[in-house]
C-alpha cells in the first residue's frame, strides 16, 4: 500500500518518507548491477549446457544488453505518461519474472528470450530510477541521493561476485548456473513490494495536474511547493536539440560514454571468471571476481568524494594514464611476457583507475554538458552510446580472446591512450560550473 501522506505527521516523517523512497529506488540500481555482472559466472555452464562457440557465447551475453538499449531509449517515455515509480513496478516484476525464468530455461531460445527482456528491464530502470530520486530530491540533496544510486550499481556487482562465489562451493552440479541466475528473483521480489509502499514523484504529479497529492507528498519529504512549482514552471525556451547549436556537447557525450566502454570495463565484468581461468592462477575465478568486484566499490566511494573536489577532466586524465599501465601490463601476462600472477594485481590496479575515473565521470559529465531544454534528450545520446557500445563488446571479446587472451587488454589500453589525448585536447572540464551557463562554457 503507498504511504498514504498526511499534513497531521510529526515532522521528523518527512525525512522517514524521503530516505525510504529514494533507498527503495536505489534497490533499482543494485539489481542493475547485480544482473549485469551474474554471468560472469555461468559463462562455462552455458557455453557447454548449449554447446556455444565462442560467438555464440557473445551473443547469449549480449543478448541482455541489446534489451538493455532498447529499455534505455524507450521506457523514457512511459515514465513521463504514468509516472516513473509506476512504471518502476512493472520492471521490478519484469525482473522477478526473467530471473525465474532464466534460472528454469527449458532450451537456449528461452534462455535469450529470458535475458532479452531483462535487459529491457535493466535499461528502463536505468533511467527510470535516477529520475524518481531526483525528481524527489530536495534540491540541496539532489546530488548526493542520485550519487547513492550509481554506487548501488556497484554493490550489486560486488553482491554478484559474492553470490556466484557462495553457490559455486555448494557442489551443486549441473544446477549450479541455475541457481546463481534464479537467486537474483528474491531481490526483486522486496523491490517490486517496497515500491508499493512509497509515493508517486510530486513533480510529475505537477505536471499532471494532481496538486493536492503533489503538495501532501512535498509535506512529506520536507520540499518547499514553491521550489517544486518553480521548477516546472521555469520558462524552456527552444526545446529543439540539434547537430549545428549542440555539437560540442553531442559529441563529448558520445565519446565520454564509447571511452567508458572501450576500457573494456564491461567485458572484464561479464568474462572474469573466464579471464582468471585463462591465467592458471591458483586463487579460484570466483574469489578473485569478488576481489574485483571490492576494490571497484571502495575506489568509487573515492570518485564519489574527489569528483567534485579535483574535477571530473583530471579524473579522466589520471584514470586513462594509470589504466593503460595496468591493461598493458596484464595483456602482456596473458600472452606469457610476463609472469601470469600478474594478472590479478594488473586488473585490481585498472579498477583503481577506471572506477574513480571513467566510472565516477560518465553519468554526471553526460547530465552537465547539455543545456536544461534538451538535457533529458541529450543524455539519451550518451547512454545508448554506453549500452549499444557495450553490446557489441560483450559479443565480440569472447572471439577475440579465443583469438589471443591478451590481445583484447592491448587493444583497450590503446583505447585508454587515445581518451587521455582526447580529453587533454578536446574536454572542458565543468566542475563548478552553473548549470545554466554551461551552454556559453561549452562554446568557448
Amino acid at each position: 500500500m503507498t504511504i498514504a501522506p498526511t499534513a497531521s505527521r510529526p515532522s521528523a516523517q518527512p525525512s522517514t518518507v524521503l530516505i525510504a523512497s529514494v533507498a527503495t529506488a536505489a534497490l533499482a540500481g543494485l539489481l542493475f548491477g547485480f544482473d549485469t555482472a551474474v554471468i560472469a559466472g555461468v559463462t562455462g555452464a552455458l557455453k557447454a549446457k548449449f554447446a556455444l562457440s565462442e560467438a555464440w557465447l557473445g551473443f547469449t551475453v549480449s543478448s541482455a544488453l541489446w534489451g538493455t538499449l532498447i529499455g534505455a531509449l524507450f521506457v523514457g517515455t512511459l515514465g513521463d505518461r504514468y509516472g516513473s515509480r509506476n512504471v518502476l513496478r512493472m520492471l521490478a516484476f519484469l525482473y522477478v519474472v526473467t530471473a525465474l525464468g532464466c534460472a528454469l530455461a527449458w532450451n537456449w531460445h528461452s534462455f535469450i528470450g529470458f535475458r532479452f527482456i531483462n535487459g529491457i528491464a535493466i535499461g528502463g530502470s536505468s533511467v527510470l530510477a535516477p529520475a524518481y530520486i531526483a525528481e524527489l530530491a530536495p534540491p540541496a540533496q539532489r546530488g548526493k541521493m542520485v550519487g547513492g544510486f550509481q554506487f548501488a550499481v556497484i554493490l550489486g556487482i560486488l553482491l554478484a561476485y559474492v553470490s556466484n562465489a557462495v553457490i559455486g562451493s555448494l557442489d551443486l552440479g549441473d544446477v549450479e548456473w541455475r541457481w546463481k541466475l534464479g537467486i537474483v528473483a528474491a531481490p526483486s521480489l522486496v523491490f517490486f513490494a517496497l515500491l508499493f509502499r512509497i509515493p508517486n514523484s510530486p513533480r510529475w504529479l505537477l505536471a499532471k495536474g494532481r496538486d493536492v497529492e503533489a503538495k501532501q507528498v512535498l509535506a512529506l519529504v520536507g520540499m518547499s511547493p514553491d521550489v517544486a512549482r518553480a521548477d516546472l514552471d521555469a520558462p524552456k525556451g527552444e526545446a529543439s536539440l540539434s547537430w549545428t547549436r549542440h555539437r560540442k556537447p553531442i559529441t563529448l557525450a558520445f565519446l565520454v560514454a564509447m571511452f567508458n566502454q572501450f576500457s573494456g570495463i564491461n567485458a572484464f565484468l561479464y568474462y572474469l571468471n573466464d579471464i582468471f581461468k585463462a591465467s592458471g592462477g591458483s586463487l579460484s575465478p570466483d574469489l578473485q571476481a569478488v576481489m574485483i568486484g571490492v576494490a571497484n566499490m571502495v575506489f568509487t566511494l573515492l570518485g564519489m568524494l574527489l569528483i567534485d573536489r579535483i574535477g571530473r577532466r583530471t579524473l579522466l586524465l589520471w584514470g586513462s594514464a594509470g589504466m593503460t599501465v595496468a591493461l598493458t601490463i596484464g595483456g602482456l601476462a596473458l600472452l606469457g611476457v610476463l609472469p601470469n600472477w600478474l594478472l590479478l594485481p594488473s586488473l585490481i590496479v585498472f579498477i583503481m583507475f577506471f572506477a574513480p575515473g571513467s566510472g565516477a565521470v560518465i553519468w554526471v559529465y553526460i547530465s552537465e554538458v547539455f543545456p536544461q531544454n534538451v538535457r533529458a534528450r541529450g543524455s539519451s545520446i550518451g547512454s545508448s552510446s554506453h549500452w549499444g557500445w557495450n553490446a557489441v563488446i560483450a559479443q565480440v571479446f569472447p572471439i577475440a580472446a579465443a583469438w589471443s587472451a591478451g590481445a583484447p587488454f592491448l587493444f583497450f589500453a590503446a583505447m585508454m591512450a587515445v581518451q587521455f589525448v582526447t580529453v587533454f585536447l578536446y574536454f572542458p572540464e565543468t566542475k563548478g560550473v552553473p548549470l545554466e551557463e554551461m551552454e556559453a562554457h561549452m562554446s568557448r
